[in-house]
């Protein structure tokens, strides 16, 4: 019993104490610390000048690498491979020969055509010299229409005498100075003389429908000769269009270049390039320049420079690759595909490589460092340090310990660093950090950074 009533008496002790304690800090508060400063209204904020730096933007990209030029070799013929000239890795010359078809129909269909060629040839010469006998025919028609006319002109004359002597010898009957007998003798003279006159005019008419008989018998056979001439036009182009075909029976490089891959052996029966089952027979690849291929985001795809041609334009890229010698190579970027793709939403951005070397093997990848912007010692501010308001981005500027809005424009932002592209001098004391807390007026303590 006396022990709870000690632990009792203790509780209630301590209870009195605390209660007294508080009340003795109340009392002592300001009035009772009269010697205390008052608490500070003051935002402490840390600033500075504007730094002046470079600043480079950068993208960091996987790549890949691949021939500057590749082609499938596949055959315009079908036929049977007659021999294999090169093998995988074996280095070609544009218009080496790689492969022979043996196709002996196409040296057949040849020969041929230029049998063919020679008929043409010989009709061409068989119908220039019919126009040379047409014209002859022609000019010997015109002669006689001219004879014809001539003629004419002779049975006229005889037309004339007789037709007079017949009057005369009328009057003589009807006077009595001859007989009768003698005026029907000059008749009948008359009468041959006009019948001689027709026979020339129908002569006449005769030589001048064997004229433009003639002369329709030299069109004829100028249309044979360009008849001809077409003819062995065609026949022509017939064995140029078989020499083609008989080309396609030898496979050729199109470029210089090394042999990739084979699929063919001497002996097999190739199907011609389009068919269901044609398949590549050897590919050839271009290797000693090389293509680099990254896919730049769209975010940063405006900032790509490309060449396009000029090989001392294009953003500078840095290529890291284990096979490269030093393990990188600096180049500058070729050219791009000028539109985002659609379905990433990113550029393609091309990088043309001298392979010489033939360390970079078509298929790998790499990892690329393309420098899209680079500004020299331009002022800038952290980020922190940019109001972003409706009106326009702004900085907190201090004057006299108070806060002043500054109206600037910014420019390139890499990192936690932006340019200041107006609105500043450098010689401002700005706010650096949570600016966009701050009010204009208010006074604040500086933390110099």
């Amino acid at each position: 019993m006396n022990t709870a009533l000690s632990i009792t008496f203790a509780f209630l002790f301590a209870c009195l104490l605390t209660t007294f304690g508080c009340s003795s800090n109340d009392a002592t508060g300001p009035a009772g610390n009269a010697g205390a400063a008052p608490a500070s209204t003051l935002d402490r904020v840390t600033a500075g000048v504007p730094t002046k730096k470079t600043l480079q933007l950068f993208s960091e990209q996987p790549g890949r690498v691949i021939a500057f030029e590749e082609t499938p070799i596949l055959s315009k013929l079908p036929g049977y491979v007659e021999s294999v000239q090169f093998d995988i890795g074996d280095k070609v010359s544009k218009g080496q020969v790689l492969i022979r078809i043996h196709a002996p129909e196409y040296k057949d269909q040849l020969e041929q055509k230029r049998g063919l060629l020679g008929q043409a040839a010989a009709q061409v010469k068989q119908t220039e010299a019919a126009l040379v006998a047409a014209k002859a025919a022609s000019n010997s028609s015109i002669s006689m229409v001219a004879q014809a006319e001539a003629g004419v002109g002779r049975t006229d004359a005889d037309y004339a005498r007789w037709e007079s002597e017949l009057q005369r010898i009328q009057q003589l009957v009807s006077k009595g100075s001859v007989t009768p007998k003698f005026a029907d003798e000059t008749s009948n003279q008359f009468r041959s003389a006009d019948a001689a006159r027709e026979e020339a005019l129908a002569s006449i008419e005769s030589a001048k429908a064997r004229q433009r008989e003639a002369e329709a018998n030299v069109l004829t056979a100028q249309a044979d000769i360009d008849a001809a001439k077409a003819k062995l036009k065609v026949a022509q182009a017939d064995i140029a269009q078989a020499e083609t075909m008989l080309t396609y029976t030898e496979l050729t490089a199109p470029f210089d270049g090394f042999v990739t891959s084979r699929h063919v052996d001497a002996g097999h029966y190739v199907q011609p390039a389009g068919a269901n089952n044609a398949q590549p027979l050897m590919t050839i690849a271009n290797v000693s320049k090389v293509r680099v291929f990254i896919n730049v985001p769209e975010s940063e795809a405006a900032w790509v420079d490309a060449g396009f041609g000029d090989a001392n334009a294009g953003d500078p890229v840095t290529i890291f690759s284990p096979s490269l010698p030093g393990g990188k190579i600096e180049a500058l970027v070729t050219r791009t595909s000028l539109q985002l793709d659609p379905q990433s939403r990113s550029l393609a951005v091309e990088i043309d490589l001298d392979n010489s070397h033939l360390k970079l093997l078509p298929g790998a990848f790499v990892t690329t460092k393309l420098r899209l912007e680079q500004r020299e010692n331009v002022l800038t501010l952290p980020t922190g340090a940019i109001i972003k308001a409706e009106d326009g981005n702004k900085c907190c500027v201090v004057i006299d310990g108070k806060v002043q809005h500054r109206p600037i424009e910014l420019g390139l932002r890499v990192g936690d660093d932006v340019e200041i592209q107006s609105g500043l001098d450098g010689t401002e004391t700005v706010v650096l950090l949570r600016a966009s807390s701050l009010q204009a007026g208010q006074s604040v303590e500086i933390i110099k950074k």
